[in-house]
């Protein structure tokens, strides 16, 4: 049942990430046809703004669905600094839900829980891996 979830959760990260590319650029697009300016910022720093967010958080997402798809490869638990990376993504989700249940509604807010549940499921099947201690 491990390697299902795992392989769920890399593809759920993977939808996100196009997802999250896709609605920053068409906001880009959108502050610099209609040459939107915000606390007197440039349009034109805006829009290179809209689309580099959108480019780092794809990014870190697809690094996360490596991870995730390396873990349900290996079947084995991830190791610190890739469990620390899915952690960071599931407070990413959870900021992310919270933040999108009031802007586009409870069916993004749905979507974005379940990659959460996807995310933490992952970190507790697989247990930590034992670093063993001398005494």
């Amino acid at each position: 049942m491990r390697r299902p979830i795992a392989v769920a959760a890399a593809l759920a990260l993977v939808a996100e990430a196009v997802v999250i590319v896709f609605v920053n650029m068409v906001l880009g697009l959108a502050v610099k046809r209609q040459s939107m300016s915000l606390g007197g910022l440039k349009p034109g720093a805006m829009t290179s703004g809209a689309w580099a967010a959108g480019a780092v958080l794809g990014l870190y997402l697809l690094v996360c669905a490596v991870i995730e798809v390396r873990t349900a490869v290996r079947d084995r638990a991830p190791g610190r600094v890739n469990r620390l990376l899915l952690v960071v993504c599931a407070v990413v989700q959870g900021v992310l839900g919270a933040v999108v249940v009031g802007m586009v509604g409870w069916a993004a807010f749905g979507a974005l829980m379940v990659v959460l549940a996807l995310l933490v499921a992952t970190l507790v099947i697989y247990p930590r891996p034992v670093i063993a201690t001398s005494p």
